[in-house]
């Protein structure tokens, strides 16, 4: 029986289909529709075009099928539990570099956190940070804060990357090794020092000094050095490029102008929304709540041990003073109603049921579920509303299910955006694929403490924050349930889910 060159005799062809799975992804496509009927074969050699086709599509749907299924049972397979958490302060950038290097951060935070514990960091099975933009000195940065704070030359360690939800990835990915058995005990986090954020050579002095290299005499040097203009010393300001998109072209805050403009908020609603943030911050400093806080000290021996782009006295007066940045002719989104360049670092550990039994730990919590999402870039402050929705729904759950919130406040717009998302019926018909519009978030149990607007938004680190602030806000109040969520720049979203134990 010929077969795109191959004699096939009947026996070789019911050979074919009971041989174990070692066949390699060319000959699968070839013999793709046989069967261990050999007459059927027959008949399915003269239809092998229509065969090939339609055995590809099944092959497709299982794949689908199967994926779907993964992405239910992932945290139903071994429970994931939040062991403990620390973080360091949130300091505000003050126009140049500050005073910690990004993993300076992650150590200072990391220490306290693993000396309080019975087991030694040796006994971890590995550690996952996220960075956005470590330092030159800081290549896998996440291997640097391991060996660094003790935890073996044996334990591996890495770095994982998703923009502003980069602690949050880390968190999800220690998450998911515990759930399919591949690790019992991780430390997870993530760190950034933005003030610390590279300041680049553009391609022009590039250009001239791979000239200079190449030149071997003092005449050829002079020649590549008298090509130099003023325009060639025009530095990159890399953190102005990495808070723009360079698919569409705006820069984060133009986003939140873009999200505004569709559900109307209009800078009043912004700038009181501001405000509360900073107010719940302060009677959460004035009254303990800030507990995951460990003080840390810089070379210079100054101490740090609260969030110091507080603004204790910001009124809507104020902030009505501040001109658009984004947009500066017809835009609303402020300095002020929008998140702070900030240094700092946050951790979790996260345990299997095993390693909790084995050390003898006490969790605090559950990761319950996950969900990531992708949308139009322009909307990326929607990011929480694409993600946390399917996730509730997998779950059979709704807005007001929820005991508390985080959602990190990138910009006043981007929070009160999600917030009108929901109510839109129009938006969660045409972009959620619902039939109405999902519900109303709780005002009440939104950032309880603050958020990002006065706490700052160190980008690989607010991820981790909010899982481990609002596990405390679980606590302090004796509710069980909560979603941790966050937007990603580039158009993404991130969602968990968290049950206090």
């Amino acid at each position: 029986m010929p077969y795109f060159g191959h004699n096939l005799s009947s026996a070789s062809c019911c050979a074919l289909v009971t041989r174990p799975l070692r066949l390699t992804k060319l000959r699968m496509r070839r013999y793709a529709g046989l069967c261990a009927l050999c007459m059927d074969c027959v008949i399915l050699f003269k239809l092998i075009s229509t065969v090939r086709l339609l055995s590809l599509i099944c092959v497709l749907k299982w794949r689908l099928l199967l994926i779907e299924i993964r992405k239910i049972k992932m945290f139903n397979q071994r429970e994931v539990f939040i062991i403990d958490g620390a973080r360091t302060p949130f300091l505000k950038a003050e126009g140049g570099p500050g005073p910690f290097a990004a993993s300076d951060l992650a150590v200072a935070a990391g220490r306290p956190l693993l000396m309080r514990q019975p087991f030694e960091p040796e006994a971890f099975d590995e550690v996952v940070v996220g960075c956005v933009a470590p330092s030159e000195d800081e290549a896998n940065i996440g291997r640097v804060i391991a060996l660094r704070l003790g935890c073996g030359t044996q334990t591996p360690a890495w770095t994982v990357q998703r923009n502003c939800a980069s602690g949050m990835q880390a968190v999800d990915t220690a998450a998911t090794n515990i759930a399919i058995g591949r690790s019992d005990l991780v430390l997870a986090g993530g760190c950034e020092a933005m003030s610390r954020s590279p300041v680049l050579l553009n391609k022009k002095m590039v250009g001239l000094l791979a000239d200079w290299d190449r030149a071997k005499t003092f005449s050829q040097k002079l020649s590549a050095a008298s090509k130099i203009r003023p325009d060639y010393l025009k530095p990159v300001i890399g953190l102005v490029r990495g808070l723009r998109d360079p698919v569409v072209g705006l820069s984060m805050g133009q986003t939140a102008e873009v999200v505004a403009d569709r559900f109307n908020i209009n800078r009043e609603d912004m700038d009181a929304f501001a405000v509360q943030s900073h107010i719940r911050l302060a009677d959460a400093q004035d009254n303990g709540r800030m507990s995951e806080i460990e003080t840390i000290v810089d070379p210079a021996g100054k101490a740090y041990d609260f969030d110091n782009g507080i603004r204790r006295d910001s009124s809507m007066e104020k902030l009505a003073k501040l001109k658009p940045v984004f947009d500066r002719e017809f835009g609303n989104v402020t300095a002020g109603n929008s998140a702070q360049i900030t240094d700092g670092a946050a951790w979790l550990i996260l345990a299997s049921k095993k390693a909790v039994q084995d050390h003898q730990l006490n969790a605090i919590g559950r990761i319950v579920d996950s969900e990531w999402s992708g949308l139009d870039p322009r909307l990326m402050g929607l990011g929480p509303v694409h993600a946390t929705t399917p996730m509730l729904l997998r779950q059979n759950l709704l807005l007001d299910d929820i005991d508390f919130w985080e959602i990190n406040e990138a910009f006043a717009a981007q929070v009160l955006g999600c917030v009108e998302a929901w109510k839109d019926t129009d938006y969660c018909k045409h972009e959620l694929g619902l039939d109405n519009a999902f519900g109303e978030l709780d005002m009440s149990r939104l950032n309880m403490d603050g958020g990002s607007v006065a706490i700052g938004h160190p980008v690989g680190a607010s991820g981790t924050r909010i899982i481990l602030h609002l596990l405390n806000v679980l606590a302090q109040h004796n509710k069980q349930v909560g979603v941790a969520t966050i937007c990603i720049g580039g158009g993404q979203g991130g969602s968990v889910l968290l049950e206090r134990v």
